[in-house]
């Protein structure tokens, strides 16, 4: 759903985290993402120090939208949302802005009896009230929990609903103060009170029931102060982030339940429920994310959730630097808001200008990027500008990703309109560096409007999208182009070279020591991504096919068996070629990852050529020819920028003839289907 925000609720927990971390350095970073410093220099054992150094500042140069508290009124409906009409006042998981884009299993009517205000905190207090399931508090039994901002508070209000008696610890007095006023006991180590014995003294020396974790901190002083504060078989719920260097013997002797709950509850970073809006039956699920949203509305129109002691600050959303100035200069801050009111008609301009457009060359590339995500503003655009490309606009889905790398690189709009930039007469190329399923879409639509198009691999998923695009391009005299990079990486051009004298068949090996990618990740679905034979393996078939110089007459391809390879990216594929060549690609997900990426292996005429992750080219009895190695990975990026660039400009023909590329795909999804059984 399109939804016209109306009120948004900084998470000042969460919200400061981030912040802080974007603002700290490359040491402090590091030192907060310890798993991520290993990943690093893996990659640098693998790729080499220059591409990891290029890959680590552009993975940290991607924006990330801030907020997940949204309010705000139904502009338009999707394709398949029912439960909702244009109008509905509603709370989303929604980012800060003037208009957001929500899957329908993240909303829920707000009743009129409920103010935006107070629904701006339903989101937060579903976090807190998912810990509070999970616990399972009755009647009368004695709570704690640990740490009082918002989620906290909330969660203190929730146990008091239930029915319990609530101990609240903090180091903050005016949140305990806030605490007290809802009914809760509360303690302050702060001012040398021990938690422990706050916890016995509440519980009359019984020990607490359970213990809810709100805090965020480093520390595990929270886990085991829970521990030693609870009845033999409490329950202690990790709601918040501490250290879990945990002393085995607090658990073992009471037989304690410990347990870390996820955010909204049922659901979350379940891609079918969040993204495709497949809801679980109620009978099976009775609590889902959007049920705990919509209980607790339920709550706040009964009066049983009371918001308003929390609500600290207010800005215009205008305003909202102020608001995160102000939310990392004082830690004491609670509920800030940002409220809306540009009018809605004019929010939903769909471009933003980044500098004065300049009269374009006659004959030159004018440049329209559609997708700005990790790969496009890590290699694609930086290659297209160095090949001197005219990089007129980018555009983007949210919009944000396009405004920080367009001003990077000098676009001159940025859009989240990618039919708008199709359509734009002052653009003669297009760029697609989408998600794999729109490939095929927008380069039919680029054609039919007369624009020459570089795609991303893959061209197409199915065989129908393929015909398509081949109905399309006989229509046209434009060029097109797919990103298979690494036939003009300057490794396998030397191996071209040195295999032009080679006369007699040629044997290949090549290895894609790919890596493990989780099931619901979306290259992994068939319908988005197409499975990575279709959306990876794709670019050594490409590769196999240039070095052999002979059209692919036979495929096969046999995939691992097991449960293990569910997701089919542990195969085999085996090519054979006009005039005798032949070669076996093995794209496998369960190597070592110090292994290199890449390997590339060529056996003819008793001598063997093989590059090593796009460092090396190495010759064994190759007469003439040892070794050549070059001081940064080079998969051919930017040469293959700079190719279609020329082409366009000189009016030739496309560096990859067509037919190739068509090729590459009819195998390419030929061998997946194959794999499939």
């Amino acid at each position: 759903m399109l939804i016209d925000s109306r009120v948004s609720l900084i998470s000042a927990g969460t919200e400061r985290m981030l912040v802080d971390f974007g603002r700290a350095g490359l040491i402090a970073k590091a030192r907060q993402q310890p798993e991520k410093v290993k990943m690093v220099l893996d990659k640098v054992k693998t790729d080499g120090l220059l591409t990891t150094v290029d890959a680590v500042r552009s993975k940290l140069d991607q924006p990330i939208p801030l907020g997940y508290c949204n309010v705000g009124t139904v502009r338009d409906l999707g394709k398949g949302v029912d439960g909702f009409k244009p109008g509905d006042r509603v709370v989303s998981n929604g980012a800060h802005a003037d208009v957001v884009s929500v899957p329908k299993n993240l909303c829920a009517k707000v009743p009129d009896s409920v103010s935006d205000d107070a629904a701006s905190f339903v989101v937060l207090a579903s976090i807190g009230l998912q810990g509070v399931r999970l616990a399972q508090p009755t009647l009368g039994e004695a709570f704690v929990v640990t740490g009082a901002g918002l989620i906290g508070l909330l969660t203190v209000q929730l146990l008091l609903a239930n029915g319990a008696r609530v101990l609240a610890l903090d180091f903050d007095e005016k949140k305990l103060e806030l605490a007290r006023r809802f009914g809760a006991e509360t303690c302050n180590p702060g001012k040398g009170e021990d938690p422990v014995a706050a916890g016995m003294t509440f519980s009359r020396g019984q020990g607490v029931d359970g213990v809810i974790i709100t805090a965020s901190t480093d520390s595990s002083d929270p886990v085991m102060q829970a521990a030693r504060m609870c009845r033999k078989r409490g329950r202690i719920v990790l709601v918040g982030v501490t250290g879990l260097e945990l002393n085995r013997a607090d658990f073992y002797e009471k037989e304690l339940s410990f347990q870390v709950s996820c955010s909204y509850g049922p659901g979350r970073y379940d891609s079918d429920y969040e993204d495709r809006g497949n809801d679980y039956p109620l009978g099976f699920v009775r609590w889902t994310e959007q049920r705990n949203f919509e209980a607790v509305l339920d709550m706040m129109a009964a009066g049983r959730i009371d918001v308003a002691p929390l609500i600290s600050h207010r800005f215009d959303f205008a305003d909202a630097p102020k608001a995160y100035d102000l939310l990392s200069t004082d830690k004491g801050v609670l509920g800030i808001l940002l409220e809306y009111s540009e009018p809605t008609d004019q929010r939903h301009a769909k471009s933003v200008t980044l500098k004065e457009r300049a009269a374009a060359a006659a004959g030159e590339p004018v440049v329209g990027f559609i997708g700005a995500g990790n790969y496009a503003s890590r290699m694609l655009i930086p290659a297209f500008k160095e090949a001197g490309a005219d990089l007129r606009t980018i555009a983007s889905s949210g919009g944000s990703s396009g405004v920080v790398h367009g001003r990077k690189n000098g676009f001159a709009e940025a859009s989240s309109d990618a039919s708008g930039v199709i359509a734009d007469d002052a653009i003669n190329t297009i760029a697609i560096v989408t998600r794999h399923d729109s490939h095929a879409r927008l380069t039919v639509e680029a054609l039919k409007a007369g624009k020459h198009v570089f795609v991303e691999k893959p061209l197409a998923l199915t065989m129908d999208e393929l015909s398509q695009v081949e109905e399309a391009y006989a229509q046209s005299d434009r060029l097109l182009m797919v990103g298979f990079n690494r036939r003009f990486s300057p490794l396998t051009q030397k191996m071209k070279a040195l295999l032009a004298g080679v006369s007699e068949p040629k044997a290949f090996i090549m290895t894609m020591n790919a890596g493990a990618i989780p099931a619901d990740h979306w290259t992994q679905d068939p319908a988005v991504g197409g499975g990575r034979i279709i959306g990876e393996a794709c670019h050594l078939i490409d590769l196999m096919r240039y070095l052999a110089g002979a059209p692919i007459i036979g495929v096969s391809a046999s995939a691992m068996g097991g449960a293990a390879n569910a997701t089919l990216d542990k195969a085999s594929i085996t090519l054979n070629f006009a005039y005798g060549s032949f070669g076996t690609i093995h794209y496998l997900a369960n190597g070592g990852a110090s292994f290199p990426k890449e390997r590339i292996e060529v056996f003819a005429e008793a001598g063997t050529l093989q590059i090593d992750n796009f460092l090396k080219l190495c010759g064994f009895n190759w007469k003439g020819f040892k070794k050549q190695s070059l001081m940064r990975q080079d998969k051919g990026q930017g040469p293959c920028a700079k190719a279609f660039l020329d082409a366009v400009r000189d009016g030739g023909a496309s560096p990859i003839a067509a037919e190739e590329l068509f090729e590459v795909a009819r195998v390419s999804i030929e061998a997946a289907e194959m794999l499939k059984g």
